[in-house]
């Protein structure tokens, strides 16, 4: 059925993005900051959340977090079913579209996680307008993904039984990516690690990824420098345009007023006494401890890495959901507190881009998730990397392997090993390498967001080529 819009060349009209994402802690902020950004463009921005993760921010942030500007709304989509068809969104979608070009200048553009490109394209498709997919991770990851039809093809995906998980066959190399040397099937995304030919996330993955072709570009959360050949090899094979816009922040601290600063992005509640207790210690001894917002453990995997870091004797800062261990609360015993009272701190959430800032934080132990991985680099602090799933194996190995900026601990989680690995971090010969590394990686992002830095250039080319024009 072919839908009416109204036409958006009403000439001096604002120019309407809606901003589409996906249930993810994650994927919100980063699709929060660019929406920041084109906001600061000149856009009226309208941003769809779920339900759900629209009740949490109002819970988290508090009822007036929300509020925005009248040119910075948000609007909701249902919660997604996951047995439900997966272009089942559309026509809420389409609804969505029609009342907003009803009350508000008409949508003009749609900015939309690639994730959600099974039905984001149809609507822009009907409205004729330009849509650009954002991938909130880095090139690497997504042409991972890319490769997931040809795993099929070869025989490589879904996997032949549980075993393969553990009889070494992922550690197979794989050497037709581009731009990908040396890459082995454990450290592309995990979303192929399955039996079942139908599994939602591995069926969603080769779709989205495939559909990237029918948008007007694709953007992705990283800089040139940091993946030129997967960049140049995604360029020659893909058809629209790629346009890498990161590190956000960076953008974002260039922008001289900010009426929308006090809107978050976290779904938990920040602690932020940790900035006080953070002020008491010694440049470069903390070492900082977070595994995001998705990735859990297991009550053994955490006595581990509470032991570990207690027998270093170092300063950390841990913070620990009240979710991260499955199916249980994450409870430390009386004598790993009696230990470590003096010079650990563990919140359940925290400002974690001030904490990463701050002078006395010297590493980084983290689930290696893209928002943090770039967040640690962009403040010149290296990693300890226990990637958990998704997109977290590659991040990890080009954080270690490529990029020279990390060291990655072992799935199969001791305590010694912990213990051995921080201190190579806080102050091994490692430590000196990979500090001196990161801080050069630190400024080839700052030089990436310069005014005439590659990723100004691409978000300027992106905005005026792609969500300006007429399609």
């Amino acid at each position: 059925m072919a839908y009416t819009f109204p036409s958006s060349s009403t000439g001096s009209t604002k120019p309407h993005a809606v901003c589409t994402n996906v249930a993810s802690q994650s994927h919100i902020k980063a699709m929060l900051k660019l929406a920041k950004i084109l906001h600061h463009r000149g856009f009226h921005i309208t941003f769809v959340n779920t339900e759900s993760y629209h009740k949490r921010f109002l819970e988290f942030q508090g009822p007036n977090s929300l509020n925005g500007l009248p040119d910075f709304r948000f609007e909701t989509l249902p919660d997604s079913d996951k047995s439900a068809p997966r272009n089942h969104l559309l026509a809420p979608f389409r609804d969505l579209l029609m009342k907003l070009n009803d009350t508000t200048p008409p949508v003009t553009c749609i900015v939309s996680n690639g994730f959600m490109s099974t039905f984001t394209i149809t609507a822009a498709d009907e409205l004729d307008i330009p849509i650009a997919l954002f991938y909130s991770f880095v090139a690497c990851s997504f042409m991972g993904l890319k490769q997931f039809r040809t795993l099929w093809e070869k025989g490589l995906a879904p996997l032949k039984d549980e075993s393969c998980l553990t009889n070494g066959f992922l550690d197979k190399v794989i050497e037709w990516i581009p731009g990908m040397k040396d890459i082995c099937l454990k450290h592309l995304p995990t979303f192929f690690r399955t039996t079942n030919p139908d599994d939602t996330l591995f069926n969603i993955c080769m779709e989205t990824t495939e559909a990237a072709d029918r948008a007007s570009a694709v953007v992705l959360l990283t800089f040139d420098a940091l993946e030129k050949d997967v960049v140049e090899a995604l360029s020659s094979s893909l058809s629209p345009p790629i346009y890498t816009i990161g590190p956000l922040q960076l953008l974002l601290n260039q922008i001289p007023e900010k009426p929308l600063e006090a809107m978050g992005y976290n779904l938990l509640k920040e602690e932020t006494e940790c900035l006080q207790w953070l002020n008491s210690k010694a440049p470069n001894s903390v070492i900082y401890v977070n595994f995001g917002s998705i990735a859990v453990l297991t009550v053994e995997q955490l006595l581990e890495f509470g032991w570990g870091l207690a027998n270093t004797k170092l300063p950390f800062f841990w913070v620990i959901r009240p979710d991260l261990v499955v199916g249980k609360s994450p409870i430390l015993p009386p004598e790993f507190e009696a230990e470590t009272k003096d010079r650990g701190l563990i919140a359940s959430w925290c400002p974690q881009e001030q904490v990463l800032s701050h002078p006395t934080v010297g590493g980084f132990l983290t689930h290696s998730g893209w928002n943090s991985t770039i967040e640690s680099l962009t403040a010149g602090v290296p990693m300890l990397c226990w990637p958990f799933f998704a997109d977290q194996q590659t991040n990890s190995y080009y954080t270690c392997n490529k990029w020279g900026i990390g060291m990655e601990i072992n799935n199969d989680v001791k305590r010694g090993d912990v213990e051995k690995l921080v201190n190579e971090l806080m102050k091994g010969e490692k430590c000196k390498k990979m500090k001196s590394k990161v801080l050069e990686w630190k400024k080839l992002a700052e030089e990436a967001t310069a005014p005439h830095g590659s990723s100004s250039i691409n978000l300027d080319n992106l905005v005026n080529q792609v969500l300006l024009r007429q399609r």
